[in-house]
């Protein structure tokens, strides 16, 4: 039997509760022994604070270690709060793209999802995306949340969705091996089926990666298409420079908006590109607080830096669906002051780091 949450937790996704309230309520609901997922009630008991009695504000967050190496190999139903009860609506369950050692596993449900929908859609309209267009995504499908979050958004803001497949993993463990003609020869693979459903079909909007747009654009026939058919292109998944987004805007695609966001599987979603932003300033993304908030550190010392100064980002997600406190995320940004009402920091020029957690970071195509 699902249990009542405060509906503090439930509030309609454009409404902002009071910052201390939603926190003193989340952790209520994930550490209650009613309502709290198996993982986290075990896992409370080994931490040298009680997260109910302590944790009263966002700067408590930082009380709670980093635990998303235990995602590797924790069962994913231990994850989903007991409060759903027996039969919780669930999305599906999504890994991390596995860039830094083994897959990391998160648990997706149907509240949240409709949430994150919500809100990414409000986003696309205030940059002006066309309603009711048919979308291309050249984005990996199956683990990853970034396919589900395309079906879904293409569906609700758009018309028809053609997805085109890419595995991330494996190109990662192409250039890894230093088979860098295969990773290339996938690639462009990749790009191959993105142009049949350019030249057949009447595409609206596009979701790719950068790698795949930079990749795309070297052909002049798909420029064209892009340009003659495409209003709208959606990017993330990896880093556009300040340079190539220039690029885009004034020569390559002058005609067609271009709208960026910056996710991790362990947010269970994405920062938007700010509204309003020039063709050639930073690319600035802005969180959806309170539920998804970032801070901007010093790895060593873990403070939070200067605005304006750069520093390693620390990710929470915090919902009635799940509670994922205080990652240290594998990318450098510049700390950016958030828009009025916002927890946390806004981030920009974001890179990943060369090495994380004794592993090197390739990005390959995402």
């Amino acid at each position: 039997m699902p249990r009542e949450a405060n509906p503090v937790l439930e509030l309609p996704f454009d409404v902002r509760p009071d910052p201390d309230e939603f926190i003193q309520a989340a952790m209520d609901w994930h550490f209650s022994p009613e309502t709290g997922s198996p993982y986290w009630l075990e896992r409370a008991k080994k931490l040298d604070f009680d997260p109910r009695a302590d944790v009263k504000s966002f700067d408590d967050l930082k009380l709670f270690p980093n635990i998303v190496n235990e995602l590797r190999d924790t069962p994913a139903q231990d994850l989903v709060p007991q409060g759903y009860g027996d039969a919780p609506d669930v999305v599906g369950v999504y890994e991390s793209g596995g860039t830094t050692g083994a897959p990391k596993r998160v648990v997706c449900l149907a509240d949240w999802m409709d949430r994150l929908v919500a809100w990414s859609l409000v986003n696309l309209d205030a940059h002006g995306f066309p309603r009711g267009a048919n979308w291309l995504g050249v984005t990996p499908t199956g683990p990853h949340i970034v396919g589900e979050l395309f079906s879904r958004s293409a569906a609700a803001h758009g018309s028809l969705s053609f997805p085109v497949d890419l595995d991330p993993r494996w190109v990662k463990r192409l250039i890894a091996a230093g088979r860098t003609d295969q990773a290339d020869a996938y690639a462009e693979h990749v790009i191959d089926q993105a142009a049949f459903v350019l030249r057949t079909q009447d595409i609206g909007v596009m979701a790719i990666t950068p790698p795949l747009l930079e990749r795309l654009a070297r052909r002049d026939e798909l420029v064209d298409l892009v340009n003659q058919k495409v209003r709208a292109i959606r990017w993330g998944g990896t880093q556009m420079d300040a340079d190539s987004r220039y690029l885009y805007r004034t020569e390559v695609f002058p005609d067609t908006l271009l709208y960026g966001h910056y996710g991790s599987t362990m947010i269970l979603g994405i920062a938007g590109q700010r509204p309003g932003l020039g063709d050639d300033g930073p690319c600035v993304f802005d969180t959806f607080s309170p539920y998804v908030t970032f801070s901007v550190v010093n790895p060593e010392t873990r403070r939070t830096v200067p605005y304006g100064e750069r520093g390693q980002v620390v990710m929470n997600h915090i919902s009635k669906s799940l509670f994922l406190p205080n990652n240290l995320e594998r990318d450098l940004a510049t700390r950016i002051e958030p828009l009025p009402g916002q927890i946390g920091d806004a981030v920009a020029d974001i890179a990943p780091v060369t090495h994380f957690e004794d592993e090197a970071v390739i990005e390959g195509v995402y």
